[in-house]
């Protein structure tokens, strides 16, 4: 089983993006799997052109920068592996410019005008199923704790899997980073007691693929959970405003006192 991981995140190694990633790779490695980490900020990745060279007879699949910067050779890491694993933190409600840059250059890959059907019966083209087939992993991160902030990113990935053939199997939402301490402080776990929880089901997550190929749906509820206690009650309240600044003001001091400045 070989696992590869695109690490999207613009702060390359340094970021919360790669700590998680590496709790999916020790759980991997401990299942038997290869696991190998593509960080995007450390590649030379031309932006497309939309000049429709790839879908001439000349220059049939070929991107004009296929021999320019680092795409196609990611692109073949990927035909080699078993399973994908996109990691990326949300930028803006959905993903880095350095990701969309890349999976837009998969236009290269595809004849867009020999139409098909997808096996989910989805009107699309001819792809590259070694590249874009392959079953998937949504790893996301944010900073926020709001439900809504990687909404965009969890439908991206899933309309990604259904038009491409590509199995999703495994969803894997971190929030609150920044009170975590990005993988980073400590005494994060002070402050969040289910966060070795969590982090501990990120690596059952990489056991499950390198076993199994896909991750449990518990496994997935455990590494997505919220890592802030909040009871049934307070849940509710916190919908009204007045509930939601006192709330507000709380989480300033966390994170005051979570980056050093309490």
């Amino acid at each position: 089983m070989k696992i590869l991981a695109l690490n999207a995140s613009h702060r390359g190694n340094q970021g919360h993006t790669r700590f998680l990633v590496d709790k999916l790779a020790k759980g991997a490695t401990d299942g038997g799997a290869q696991f190998e980490v593509v960080t995007l900020a450390e590649l030379k990745i031309n932006r497309c052109l939309s000049c429709g060279k790839c879908n001439t007879r000349e220059h049939y699949l070929r991107c004009v920068y296929d021999d320019k910067d680092d795409v196609r050779g990611v692109f073949n890491r990927m035909a080699e592996a078993d399973i994908i694993v996109f990691a990326t933190p949300v930028y803006v409600f959905s993903m880095p410019g350095l990701l969309k840059t890349f999976l837009d250059r998969l236009y290269a890959t595809g004849d867009v005008f020999d139409l098909r059907l997808t096996k989910s019966g989805m009107f699309f083209h001819h792809l590259d199923p070694d590249i874009c087939s392959k079953p998937i992993v949504a790893l996301i991160c944010c900073d926020n704790t709001e439900k809504e902030t990687p909404q965009n990113l969890i439908s991206y990935f899933r309309t990604y899997a259904k038009f491409h053939d590509a199995p999703l199997a495994g969803l894997l939402v971190r929030n609150a980073g920044r009170f975590a301490g990005h993988g980073r402080d400590p005494g994060a776990f002070e402050r969040a007691p289910r966060l070795a929880a969590a982090y501990q089901a990120f690596e059952q997550a990489g056991y499950e693929l390198a076993t199994t190929g896909r991750v449990k749906p518990s496994t997935q509820k455990a590494a997505s959970q919220n890592i802030i206690p909040m009871p049934p009650l307070i849940r509710l309240l916190k919908n009204f405003q007045p509930v939601k600044r006192k709330m507000l003001e709380q989480a300033r001091k966390m994170t005051r006192f979570a980056n050093g400045d309490v």
